[in-house]
């Protein structure tokens, strides 16, 4: 009988998207920690009674901005790439405007 390795990718935090660490037994966790439950709760009990869905995101005009702004620098980054790529540029130069991609992206996760 042939035995299959299960794959179970790390849980992340419904607020911060940060890992959640493994426990033992019991429902899994949602939350890295208790200031995340607390401030998961505190959004889902400020806006109840209100026509705002619970899975709104609400953003403040500098985090609007900031998201804007990070989104302009990831959609250059991307043109950057295609363009070495037209142009036949060296793997190496690629490598390092993807590396750049990458930066941009994992900053665009942590944007909170």
């Amino acid at each position: 009988m042939r035995e299959e390795a299960i794959v179970r990718r790390q849980a992340t935090c419904q607020w911060c998207q940060g890992p959640v660490p493994k426990q033992g037994r019991g429902r899994p966790r949602k939350y890295c920690s208790h200031s995340c439950r607390q401030r998961a709760y505190e959004q889902r009990t400020r806006f109840s009674g209100t026509s705002i869905p619970p899975d709104a995101v609400i953003m403040g005009p500098e985090k609007v901005e900031q998201l804007t702004d990070l989104l302009f620098e990831l959609r250059c980054a991307a043109e950057d790439i295609a363009t070495a790529a037209d142009e036949g540029s060296p793997p190496e130069e690629i490598r390092d405007l993807c590396t750049e991609l990458i930066t941009l992206a994992r900053r665009a996760e942590n944007l909170r």
